[in-house]
């Protein structure tokens, strides 16, 4: 080492704040794992001495010490321990997460609009037009080398961080050449070859897959004006009607047995060396897995009055899902010493069949009812990520990191319908127009860039300047289209009324006059079609190092703009549609600053503290005002176009000990203001039809304590040989606030702009939408390494929270998780004595929700309740078994 830099070194007292590796700050568009040496990761930090200086840190690990900020990390062993299958589900184990509806992520208690979600850093688009973050439950764990959860906010990440920001990070260049084969299967206890419902569909639907069966026929497509009497004649109006009829899209049938669960999947990857110290990687995943999941329980709504509960629907329902995933990785890179290129291609294609049955009262109807309907559910995705890293210096004290990222989702619902009957007589009758066929797509597409340059700067203190640029455009299109069968000369004949409902769609009626086609698409207010656009330009500045002995320092500020819009349209000549849901877009700019402390005042103990201003959006579905049906609840949706940008204030304080080896006790404080929180609420079109629509409440607090530990029992305790007891959990508490004072104002949807009383919508004092109190997780397991042999028990708490607010003078809707219980197995086998010495086999084992615990979400007020939408999941399983080779 040149003296020079020896005494640098020396002077500097170099890696006292949090570690032996404080060289570089995170990068927090790429892995920390590029910021140590190769053999870092594999072994525990060792305590070195340079003169009188000593290095602490010991037991921190690796990710850990390359961070400044608050984080949590989910690696590549978490993912083998709790057998985990998506992101989504390995998160749930995350100190202050909670995952909903199996695929978004609520960070201490806030919704999913509070979180972001990057691939490799870059940002994704989402297939669900009700959120623009991406569902989680997407991302197959096979294709992850790991997911960072950052929960501080730091300038190098975009300015939309409420919660935290998810980074999701693809396989990279293997060091070793590997291939694994895997195939398994599984049920469910109230599913698997019991009674369930379904539709024939077509062929090729259990690969998820529709053959075109399901396409709007081209005569419909190219029509420029809505189907009706007022624009088509009565035999255009019948051959359009027979063309959109197919019965194997919409006869509800009854499966005697539900077939098991099956998944297969091939993932592999090797390295070659094409010059000297030049290597090229290349890396592939491929899976496929196809469940069945039935569920059976109440549905009601209604409003509480002075002597009771008046139900406006109270239904019993039953409903069977067929999901099919493909999933697929490609990556390839090249790397030497000092430079990188890396090319990611992610594809995940995942759908769902549905079919569901509903039977019960309705009052607007005024007599007992029965709803069927089916539905064909299909999202893509497909990402691709092209980004280098360079180091410059005889040091690498210089640092460049590009990215170029082009993903695209589609949301495609062909196909989805609705039938209803009266029960007339003890006989279900249909009645004239009671049915609906939709159509509905959403097509989203984002680019980005970035480009991040350290520098190490020549001074004697350890010290990085960090600065980037970053560009997004995400862009929507959405577009639904509604029919309905219809009489022409009113009532329908007896005879029809109680025809099986494909002989009463049949051609022969069509060509016979008695039916014809309605187009019932809106399309005055562009309420069936809209595009949305968001475009985000940033820049930052950050300083990272040592400040002083043991101390070290994050301090930067992001400046950001964007332009956010959603235009109605005309849903036939695709015109932009004016009055008053054309709400102006939203122009604004900031400045965010961020600053985050960390003193290592002992070994393997450290202090830190964050403080941070961020921003949130509104999301481009809850901006439009396009009415949709969420296929989870049934419920109606409708956008509110003026939504404003929600401000954050963040405070963190976090106390680390990391005691050992893979173990560690950490607690840690927060607090937070928000400015013009989105919150979701119930409306009434008048009728008695709810709902759900979204309003900028006027400001919320929310602090809590976050508590995590995880131990490896004494040698005492072993099992199986050299085995070793697992023992982990984490808390948190969280409290939050909204404040509605006298004179503040919302603008609710369904009010066209014109603010309301704020405390006729939000009670002052109210928790946050979405928000649990209680969030808990504990593991219990055991560890063999020698054996291959691991096994864990896992049990989740989290408290009930506000699932939509309540219509003015009415109980919120509450939803309450409850305890879910766990258990996971994975068992290595040894089939030496076969012979086949190079082949390693694996045999894994699940059971999710031991305890069958009840989904329920309800409303409630003095001991009377209505339960909104109630259910039993079952117990699921399954097995699986890979060869690796």
């Amino acid at each position: 080492m040149p003296q020079a830099r020896r005494g640098r070194i020396a002077r500097s007292g170099i890696y006292l704040a949090v570690g032996a590796a404080l060289a570089m700050p995170v990068q927090a568009q790429q892995s920390g794992a590029d910021l140590v040496p190769a053999d870092a990761a594999a072994t525990p930090q060792q305590t070195s001495e340079l003169g009188a200086v000593t290095v602490r840190g010991e037991y921190i690990p690796e990710p850990m010490a390359n961070t400044a900020e608050v984080a949590s990390f989910v690696t590549r062993e978490d993912f083998e321990r709790t057998g985990d299958s998506t992101a989504a589900a390995a998160l749930t184990r995350v100190s202050g997460l909670s995952v909903v509806g199996d695929k978004y992520v609520y960070v201490r208690g806030l919704g999913e609009r509070y979180s972001s979600a990057l691939f490799n850093g870059s940002p994704l688009p989402s297939p669900e037009p009700l959120q623009r973050v991406v569902p989680l439950d997407l991302f197959p764990a096979e294709a992850l080398a790991g997911v960072t959860v950052q929960k501080t906010y730091s300038v190098r990440y975009p300015g939309e961080f409420g919660g935290g920001v998810i980074d999701l990070q693809g396989l990279t260049v293997p060091d070793t050449p590997f291939l694994k084969l895997e195939i398994g299967f599984g049920g469910n206890s109230v599913t698997t070859r019991s009674p369930g419902l379904t539709y024939y569909g077509s062929k090729r639907d259990w690969w998820g897959y529709d053959s075109g069966r399901r396409d709007l026929p081209e005569e419909i497509v190219n029509s420029r004006q809505p189907l009706t009497s007022a624009n088509y004649s009565r035999e255009w109006l019948a051959a359009f009607g027979s063309a959109l009829n197919n019965p194997n899209l919409f006869v509800v049938q009854e499966k005697r047995r539900i077939d098991p669960d099956v998944n297969f999947g091939a993932s592999a990857g090797t390295a070659f060396e094409i010059a000297d110290g030049v290597r090229l990687g290349v890396i592939g995943v491929a899976s496929f897995d196809n469940d069945w999941r039935t569920r059976t329980g109440l549905q009601q709504d209604g409003a509480f009055t002075g002597g009771g509960v008046e139900l406006y629907r109270d239904y019993d329902f039953a409903t069977t899902r067929m999901s099919a995933r493909v999933n697929g990785l490609f990556g390839l890179g090249l790397e030497s010493e000092n430079h990188s290129v890396s090319w990611n291609t992610l594809y995940v294609h995942d759908t769902v069949k549905e079919t569901r049955s509903r039977d019960g009262f309705n009052f607007n109807v005024g007599v007992d009812i029965r709803e069927d309907g089916t539905l064909w559910l299909e999202r893509q995705l497909i990402n691709n990520q092209l980004a280098g890293k360079s180091s410059f210096g005889e040091y690498q004290d210089l640092k460049l990191g590009w990215r170029l990222g082009y993903s695209r989702a589609r949301r495609m619902t062909p196909y989805e319908t609705d039938v209803r009957y009266a029960l007339v007589n003890g006989t279900w009758t249909h009645g004239s127009g009671s049915n609906s066929v939709r159509f509905g797509a959403v097509d989203d597409e984002v680019a980005s860039g970035g480009i991040d340059l350290d520098w190490r700067l020549p001074v004697e203190r350890e010290l990085t300047l960090s600065a980037g640029i970053a560009y997004s455009d995400n862009d929507r299109a959405a577009v639904l289209r509604t029919f309905r069968f219809d009489t022409i000369a009113g009532a329908l004949p007896v005879f029809n009324q109680v025809q099986r409902i494909d002989y009463l769609f049949s051609d022969y009626n069509f060509q016979n006059g008695l039916l014809t086609l309605t187009e019932t698409t809106p399309n005055n207010n562009g309420e069936s079609a809209y595009d949305g656009t968001l475009k985000t330009r940033a820049a930052y500045l950050q300083l990272e190092g040592e400040i002083a002995p043991a101390w070290r320092a994050t301090v930067g500020v992001r400046y950001e703009d964007a332009t956010q819009a959603v235009h109605p349209l005309n849903i036939f000549t695709g015109e932009r549609v004016g009055g008053v849901f054309a709400a102006a877009p939203l122009l604004n700019d900031y400045l965010l600053p961020a600053a985050t402390v960390t003193w290592n005042f002992a070994d393997n103990q450290q202090i830190r503290f964050g403080a941070s201003k961020t921003i949130a959006r509104p999301q481009f579905r809850e901006l439009a005002p396009q009415q949709y049906t969420d296929p989870d609840n049934n419920r109606l949706f409708f956008g509110n176009p003026f939504l404003v940008d929600s401000r954050l204030t963040n405070l963190d304080l976090r106390y680390e000990w990391f005691f050992n080896a893979g173990e560690y006790f950490t607690s840690g404080l927060f607090y937070k203001t928000i400015d013009n929180p989105v919150e979701a609420v119930i409306g009434d079109f008048g009728g008695n039809q709810l709902y759900q629509g979204f309003l900028n409440a006027p400001e919320a607090t929310l602090y809590g304590v976050e508590l995590e530990f995880k131990k490896y029992f004494a040698p005492e305790f072993r099992l199986l040989g050299d085995g070793r007891l697992y023992f982990a959990t984490n808390y948190t508490w969280t409290s939050s606030e909204v404040n509605a004072a006298e004179g503040d104002t919302v603008i609710p949807p369904g009010f066209n702009g014109v603010p309301q009383d704020a405390r006729s919508f939000v009670s002052d004092g109210s928790r946050m939408q979405g928000q649990s109190d209680h969030i808990g997780n504990v593991q219990f397991g055991v560890e063999n390494d020698s054996a291959d042999f691991r096994a864990t028990l896992i049990a989740n708490y989290v408290s009930d929270r506000i699932s939509v607010r309540g219509r003015a003078g009415q109980p919120d809707y509450i939803e309450d998780p409850g305890v879910s219980l766990d258990f996971v197995l994975r068992k290595g086998l040894d089939l030496g004595s076969f012979g086949w010495n190079t082949v390693k086999p694996s045999l894994s084992f699940s059971a999710r929700n031991l305890l069958n615990t009840k989904h329920e979400e309800y409303q409630e007020r003095g001991g009377e309740r209505i339960d909104l939408y109630t259910y039993k999941p079952g117990i699921s399983w399954d097995v699986s078994l890979s060869f690796a080779f």
